[in-house]
């Protein structure tokens, strides 16, 4: 928001404007803004509002309204319950309980606590809205306040009111009487200095409807009348309430006999004025008594002159705000309440506000009111029915981010905020958008904290009115006709909506030309908010505001072209266009101006090419929606030239064919677009610009038709181009246009017959003598020919059954024929998409094509009797398709199955046998076809199982298949299909039921016909039985197989005994061919390695299982097996083969240390007599081999210690740290009593801090019982986190202090509080020490930053499952980690990283 300088220049730039021009037209346009405000409110009658559901949010009626003597007996003590509207207003965290010392919100204890809680923020409006509030300081009357101030003594300004005059009450009982009109002059002077010695300061204001009178308030309780044309005291009234209180409010109703004055005793009473025998008296009555209910806010219901005949305004409603209820009350005929609403318990340092607005909802003008406490504004909208009841109905409320003190209606649509910082928020009520944020704290608003603590009569005021007055401004703060008045402490300011024109220009002064724009566009599509100053009907308002945004244009682009940069790179001056630009051809084009567009606007920035170019640009996104149509052929031609400057060619094509471009030089565009392979360009040139149809096809044809007749490979240009003619040629026989539109009807025909007669001409116009007949149908046959029949096919259907199109179709079907028939150089699919294509055409009902049947017959010949085997697949596909596309007719049945099985055409022949329902031969079919063998059971399946086939089918099929299966390799497939999951058909096996037989029977065909996948089967196999499957395997000699089943038996020395009698018999082959040849060789020694790698594997699984001796069972068997060849072997062995032994034999050492002792294995080497009796040297390598494996464990051994010990260390650092820690508190109050703690010192009582942050006075925990005793201990629970397990179980409680819940004090605890208060044995010393709740939170805080198992735990497990193994015999089961094992968590995960460094 501006703040205008005392002496301001006239712009320059299309808004001049001096502050007393905008004073004049605040104050004495006063009355068109009343009358924009009724305007408003007759524009919302039209607006249907759908925002807002009156049934959805309806109060219940009552059937008997409540009695005003009932609510008066309420009780409103602290702990009666309410029914809460929204569970969220109960907040005690919210409470301000430390600003009870403060005197006013300038104070520095008093800033608003209750922000803090806040978190959502809108964005900033201002570019959206632009400034919506003008805001001004009313100079007369700020420096005529400060005036009376020294001069006359008058004190500082307390209260305002405003009508046709405006009215401000001193602290010394004045009140000044100053006019609206441009000199602001001083017209009355209201009492004096004596008077405001013994009244006190003037506390409230009000002046009546016709502005004759004023009512003042005093901090005393005196009330004054006065008449504002003599300037004449009428009435001095001093026992309407109370005394000793003072006056809070006092309102004048409609009626100007009638007010109501508040006083702060929290009453609330009627004032009735009377004059008889020329006395004029006061009677009052008392509505609302502040003994049972403190009433802070009151509002009457005033009605404008135009809304004087309303039905409400008969009631003269009132409303009033207590410090825990709405009450809605009527004054008249007689008083009744008609509404009450509780709204729950609040911060009780908020303000309750209440604000009456008459409002259109439904097609209904009727009041509504706005109340608030904190920060949820409710809307009730009063309504009078046939009956004469009033119904009072909820409606959306308003929820925001930081407190009020103050809510003001401008007019119907719009609201003014003043929230606890002194920021105003302008807000629209029905989508609840904030429009504007202003900040007022230069105003030095005025606040009526003293006379709500009633400091002039001793303070004899309750404790929460009390502080409720901390941010009281009701009497600061005064809005008439769309104007709102705020009271400084030395000035006056006056806020209000400014006109649509006004928010443009306001931006215009920013340089914010686009948000000026965007802001005069929304007013032209009427989406604009809080709108003033536009009216009469839509296309009126809309031509107002589109002559503005013409001006702003003008000037937006003066200024693109002004701010250019003159130096630099070029790109710089593009992006400053590509950002200005655009935005002129946008709005140009939204306001329907294309005549500015391509006239003035461009001639101006056509002064830069730069900006030329740009512009140009602009268009094309616009001109490719076909939103831009009727370009002049100036600018259409520059545009063309620019892009192909540009080299953006295809974007000239894209262009051309969205143009008008008659008025171009036709042949130069053509030109252009051939050079640069613009093809589509090219052809919608010819055809629009020229109604030419055949050149374009004519220009193609000249360059894909010589490389085809040649039989060249096309390059990836001309197959393109050849693409492109069929489109073309298909868009012409449709009727539509190439490449987009329709061609003009009456042209259709036309276009249709050309291009026909054109496909059909017998030679092209500049034929050479060699040229074959028919040479377009010839090209596109041999570029395409499924495309090009396809088009013919289409084409077909789109024509009429006349003679003219029948001879056209049995032509080219001769000519087709023709060429492809009588030609040797077409491939057989494309022989067989013609008669496909044929087929189709002769099957259709009315059919009129005549094709010889022979014909038929040569193309069977030509596809079953090839002269070499190649494109079997392709042939066969398709003769497939031509005879499911109808041309089975043309072939005689019998002997087209001949030969098709002569060709080995079984897809041709089971089509053939399924229309003579032959089903049963249709199985050879498919197994004669190694591509389709394994969908034999499939086929089966259907037929037996799809209703539709008679009982006698079914039994030919089944019968069929019964005498395959006699077949041992049908029956392993169908076996391996039904149970091996691997195939991908999943059966279920229980539901299945197969016997162990079955699988047995399986597995002995997988033995004979696939023995390497046997083990892989029998993995996922299972219903078989292991002695049955092990004879299997033994009868096949698969010795591996055997194995693993004796394994999986639990037979492990059978199972090793079979491996190692296999590895021996490999062994003593490669030492019986020594000498060979070297390739055999290797490939014996690569089966040894095998063979003993999976013998090592059996020893090591199950070594684990077993003990020291029948470990060295398994182990030294093997050992001795890879040492005996070199025992055996010559001196003279090769030295590969010796290498190679000595190497596997250090293999199975290393395997085996792992689990025989170290000794064992150097006895048995060294006994053994090649090693024994030789030099050390000759066992030098196994030795030292073995010695690094030792080396290898010890360093692995000393590493994983050191690093258990690193961890250790860390984390018992950590758990220290974290036990020491201090705690923070979160506030500085108790969380039960609500006080700060340093209020209850004299009372020696200690302060109690939990980790969660909650703090608490232990006198308050020990009321609430909030200890829980453990080992024989004391501890303090927190209240308000374990206020919902106070009736649990002792068990939840343990669970709590896990949690960390429970923890000992950590401020001014004393030694009382350390010591227990239970059992006196419960002090000694137990044996185990414990951890006490504070350091088990603190240890879970460490688990939880580890984010998984520690590698002590880790261990520790290994160690246990190692520990527990016994010595246990031979045997297959083996035991697994404990049932609670950290392994067997699903989010178990290894972390190869160091601990994590936490942050103090």
């Amino acid at each position: 928001m501006e703040n205008e300088p005392d002496h301001e220049n006239v712009e320059q730039n299309l808004c001049a404007k001096t502050t007393e021009e905008e004073l004049n037209k605040s104050f004495n346009l006063e009355a068109s803004l009343s009358k924009f405000s009724y305007i408003d409110l007759d524009k919302e009658l039209e607006f249907k509002n759908d925002l807002i559901d009156d049934k959805e949010f309806d109060i219940p009626q009552v059937d008997t309204p409540p009695t005003l003597e009932s609510i008066l007996n309420e009780t409103d003590d602290e702990d009666e319950s309410f029914v809460l509207e929204d569970p969220t207003l109960l907040n005690i965290d919210t409470i301000d309980s430390h600003s009870y010392d403060t005197s006013s919100v300038a104070s520095s204890d008093s800033g608003d606590r209750t922000n803090l809680k806040r978190k959502k923020k809108l964005p900033d409006s201002f570019s959206l809205h632009g400034s919506v509030m003008r805001h001004s300081l009313l100079k007369g009357i700020s420096a005529q306040i400060v005036s009376a101030a020294d001069k006359v003594d008058a004190g500082l300004p307390t209260a305002i009111a405003v009508s046709s005059l405006i009215a401000v009450g001193t602290s010394h009982g004045l009140a000044l009487i100053f006019g609206k009109d441009q000199n602001q002059a001083l017209r009355l002077c209201l009492g004096n200095t004596s008077v405001g010695g013994q009244y006190g300061a003037i506390s409230a204001l009000s002046i009546n409807n016709d502005c004759s009178r004023l009512l003042c308030g005093f901090a005393k309780g005196q009330i004054t009348m006065w008449d504002l044309a003599s300037g004449k005291l009428l009435r001095s009234i001093t026992d309407a309430h109370p005394p000793g209180t003072a006056i809070l409010h006092i309102k004048f109703t409609d009626d100007p006999t009638l007010a109501i004055c508040n006083d702060s005793g929290g009453s609330v009473f009627e004032l009735t004025f009377k004059r008889v025998m020329g006395v004029r008296t006061c009677e009052s009555r008392c509505l609302f008594s502040g003994s049972k209910g403190e009433v802070c806010c009151i509002e009457p219901l005033h009605s404008k002159p135009e809304l004087k005949d309303h039905p409400i305004t008969q009631f003269s409603l009132l409303a009033m705000a207590s410090l825990t209820k709405i009450l809605v009350i009527g004054l008249k005929p007689s008083l009744k309440v008609w509404m009450t609403f509780p709204y729950g318990r609040m911060d009780p340092s908020s303000v309750p506000l209440l604000a009456w607005h008459f409002v259109a909802v439904h097609n209904y003008v009727n009041p509504m009111l706005a109340f608030c406490r904190g920060d949820v504004v409710h809307f009730l909208l009063v309504k009078r029915d046939e009956s004469g009841a009033i119904h009072v109905t909820k409606q959306k409320h308003l929820h925001l981010y930081y407190d009020l003190i103050n809510f003001t209606w401008i007019n119907s649509r719009t609201v003014v905020l003043l929230d606890s910082v002194e920021k105003l928020h302008v807000i629209d009520r029905q989508t609840q958008e904030e429009l504007e944020t202003v900040e007022i704290s230069e105003v030095q608003l005025v606040y009526n904290s003293s006379h709500f603590k009633s400091l002039a009569t001793g303070g004899n005021v309750s404790q929460a009115l009390a502080l409720v007055g901390e941010k009281a401004c009701y009497q600061s703060i005064s809005s008439y006709g769309g104007q709102i008045f705020y009271l400084g402490t030395k000035s006056v300011y006056v806020m209000m909506l400014r006109s649509w024109r006004e928010r443009v220009d306001h931006l215009l002064k920013q340089d914010c030309l686009t948000e000026a724009l965007a802001l005069a566009w929304s007013f032209h599509e009427g989406k604009a908010k809080a709108v003033v100053g536009l009216s009469g009907d839509a296309s009126k308002r809309k031509a107002v505001v589109a002559d503005r945004m013409v001006e702003i244009l003008f000037h937006y682009a003066d200024r693109a072209l002004k701010k250019c940069p003159d130096q630099g790179k070029i790109q710089v001056m593009e992006q400053h266009f590509q950002d200005m630009v655009p935005v002129i051809v946008d709005y140009c084009l939204l306001l329907q101006r294309k005549d500015l567009l391509f006239s003035q606007m461009y001639d101006k920035l056509s002064e830069n090419s730069v900006a030329k170019g740009v512009f140009l640009e602009c268009l094309e996104p616009y001109i490719l929606s076909d939103k831009l149509v009727g370009i002049t052929p100036q600018v259409m031609k520059d545009l063309i030239v620019h892009f192909q400057d540009k080299k953006l060619m295809e974007n000239v094509e894209s262009l051309i064919v969205h143009m008008d471009i008659t008025s171009l030089d036709i042949q130069q565009v053509v030109l252009m677009c051939w050079e640069n392979r613009l093809y589509d360009a090219m052809i919608y040139v010819y055809n629009r610009g020229m109604n030419e149809f055949i050149r374009p096809m004519e220009k193609l044809f000249r360059v894909i038709a010589p490389p085809l007749n040649a039989g060249k490979t096309l390059t990836d240009e001309q197959v393109v181009m050849g693409n492109k003619l069929l489109v073309y040629i298909s868009c012409c026989l449709a009727g539509r246009a190439y490449p987009l539109g329709d061609i003009p009807e009456d042209l259709v025909p036309l276009v249709k017959n050309q291009v026909f007669e054109f496909l059909i001409r017998l030679h092209s116009a500049e034929a050479s003598p060699e040229e074959e007949i028919y040479p377009y149908v010839r090209t596109l046959l041999h570029f395409d020919t499924r495309e090009f029949l396809n088009v013919l096919a289409l084409t077909f259907e789109d024509f009429k059954n006349d003679k003219q199109a029948v001879e056209y179709q049995q032509r080219i079907v001769d000519i087709l024929l023709k060429v492809m028939v009588e030609n040797s150089d077409f491939t057989p699919s494309q022989v067989g998409c013609l008669f496909t294509f044929l087929a189709r055409q002769l099957a259709k009902p009315d059919n009129t094509l005549f094709v010889n049947r022979t014909l038929f017959d040569q193309v069977l010949e030509f596809l079953c009797s090839p002269d070499d085997d190649s494109r079997h697949s392709e042939r066969q596909q398709v003769l497939l398709e031509l005879l499911q596309a109808g041309g089975i007719v043309q072939f005689e049945e019998s002997r087209l199955i001949r030969m098709a099985e002569k060709a080995e055409f079984y897809q041709i022949c089971e089509f053939m046998y399924e229309r003579e329902h032959q089903y049963d031969k249709i199985i050879d079919c498919y197994l004669r076809d190694p591509l389709r063998e394994e969908e034999v059971f499939n086929y089966i399946h259907n037929i037996l199982s799809i209703p539709g086939h008679s009982a006698e089918e079914k039994q030919s099929v089944w019968k069929k298949a019964m005498d395959h299966i006699e077949n041992q390799v049908l029956l392993f497939k169908f076996l391996r299909s039904l149970l091996d999951p691997r195939e991908g058909i999943h059966v279920n096996q229980e539901l299945l039921q197969i016997s162990p037989c079955i699988t047995e029977q399986f597995i002995e065909l997988l033995c004979q016909f696939n023995p390497n996948q046997v083990i892989e089967t029998l993995q996922v196999l299972e219903c078989y039985r292991l002695e049955e499957t092990i004879q299997i395997t033994q009868k096949y000699q698969l010795h591996e197989v055997t194995a693993y089943l004796l394994e999986k038996k639990g037979d492990i020395h059978g199972a090793f005994l079979i491996m190692l009698e296999r590895l021996q018999s490999k062994l003593q082959e490669i030492t019986t061919h020594q000498g060979e040849k070297n390739t055999r060789e290797l490939a014996s020694l690569k089966d040894v390695e095998d063979t003993m790698v999976d013998t090592i594997a059996l020893c090591q699984r199950n070594s684990y299982n077993l003990n020291q001796q029948q470990r060295e069972a398994l182990w030294f068997p093997l050992l001795e097996a890879m040492m005996a060849p070199q025992k055996l072997s010559s001196s003279a062995a090769p030295p590969l083969l010796s290498e190679a032994l000595k190497s596997l034999t250090m293999q199975v050492l290393n395997s085996m240390a792992a689990f025989i002792a170290l000794p064992s294995i150097l006895q048995r080497i060294l006994q053994d007599p090649v090693y024994g009796k030789g030099k050390l040297g000759e066992i030098q390598g196994l030795i030292l081999g073995m010695l690094d494996t030792f080396n290898y464990e010890q360093t692995l051994l000393e590493t994983t210690t050191s690093l258990l010990n690193q961890d250790l260390h860390w984390s018992l650092c950590n758990l220290r740290a974290s036990v020491t820690r201090g705690l923070n508190p979160k506030q500085d109050y108790c969380s039960i009593c609500l006080q700060q703690y340093k209020r209850r010192q004299e009372m020696a009582d200690e302060i109690i801090v939990f980790s969660c942050g909650h703090l608490y006075h232990s006198f308050c925990l020990q009321n609430k019982e909030c200890t829980i005793e453990i080992e024989g201990q004391t501890r303090w629970t927190c209240y308000k986190c374990n206020s919902s397990k106070q009736v649990g179980k002792p068990s939840e409680n343990s669970s709590e202090i896990k949690k960390g819940r429970i923890t000992p004090s950590q401020v001014k605890m004393s030694p009382s509080c350390h010591q227990s208060r239970g059992d006196p044995a419960a002090k000694k010393a137990t044996s185990e020490p414990v951890l006490d709740p504070q350091q088990i939170q603190a240890f879970d805080q460490l688990c939880h930053l580890y984010r998984g198992s520690s590698r002590l735990a880790l261990l520790t497990e290994l160690s246990q499952n190692r520990s527990s193994e016994g010595y246990r015999p031979f045997s297959g089961s083996q035991s697994g980690p404990a049932f609670n094992s950290i392994f067997q968590n699903e989010n178990f995960q290894l972390q190869l990283i160091p601990p994590p460094v936490t942050e103090d």
